[in-house]
């Protein structure tokens, strides 16, 4: 059986994943958590039992895994297993909509972010033309940093880590607001390795469906379900992509 364990799209206060690695270790003895720098790799290793991805990269980069399921959060702007996009800019800037940013720069985390990008360039219908450039930041915390230091101005950051930035660290938000929000598009999926049988899967969907309730490892981390899901519910960010 895959051993290893992680989860980091949402590792913004460590102990609060540390809780939920041994909360899963409590249910599968002997598994390894770790923290991995280079998540491609990670996500497409055969030891992966159970790991977090990001839906556009799960739809376009990694055939073989399975998904597990979704967890639920309480962030503002969840809808059970779902979430959306805040589009963040400086106070300077409230009240303004998506189109008054039209020439201006945008700070993105990565092109293949569904929260980061892919969101955000379906809100100007995939107009290339649309910003007048993007700073590439490699993570959500950094694009807070380039809107507070001017070196962009708008930037999509998915509303789970929005609101756990909020609470572990705010200091990110300083200055910053609201001024709009993206559809909702399917949550970032809990995956395994293809490696896993049919039987760990199971195993793993009722594990984690008992640590999403228990209220001291899930509450810190804005988890307050889970539900299985599989690759068909990713298929609505390629048919977004190649509609627009």
């Amino acid at each position: 059986m895959p051993a290893n364990i992680a989860f980091p799209m949402y590792d913004i206060h460590p102990p609060a994943t540390d809780a939920l690695a041994q909360a899963l270790q409590r249910h599968f003895p002997g598994l390894h958590f770790q923290r991995p720098t280079e998540l491609l790799s990670h996500w497409r290793d055969d030891t992966v039992l159970l790991s977090q991805t990001c839906g556009y990269p799960l739809v376009t980069r990694l055939p073989n895994v399975q998904v597990v399921g979704q967890f639920h959060y309480t962030a503002p702007g969840c809808v059970a297993g779902n979430y959306r996009s805040k589009l963040l800019a400086r106070q300077e800037d409230k009240g303004q909509t998506l189109n008054d940013f039209r020439g201006r720069v945008a700070a993105c985390n990565a092109p293949d972010s569904q929260s980061g990008y892919r969101a955000l360039l379906n809100g100007v219908n995939h107009d290339a033309a649309f910003f007048h450039s993007i700073v590439w930041t490699h993570s959500h915390r950094l694009s807070l940093r380039a809107l507070q230091t001017h070196t962009a101005d708008i930037a999509a950051i998915d509303c789970v880590s929005l609101a756990l930035f909020e609470r572990y660290d705010p200091q990110l938000l300083s200055g910053l607001t609201v001024i709009g929000e993206t559809a909702l598009t399917p949550g970032l999926p809990l995956i395994t390795s293809e490696k896993t049988s049919a039987e760990t899967l199971a195993a793993l969907r009722v594990a984690l469906s008992q640590i999403a309730v228990q209220k001291d490892v899930a509450e810190p981390l804005l988890i307050d379900g889970f539900s299985p899901a599989s690759r068909r519910d990713y298929d609505v960010l390629l048919t977004a992509s190649s509609s627009a």
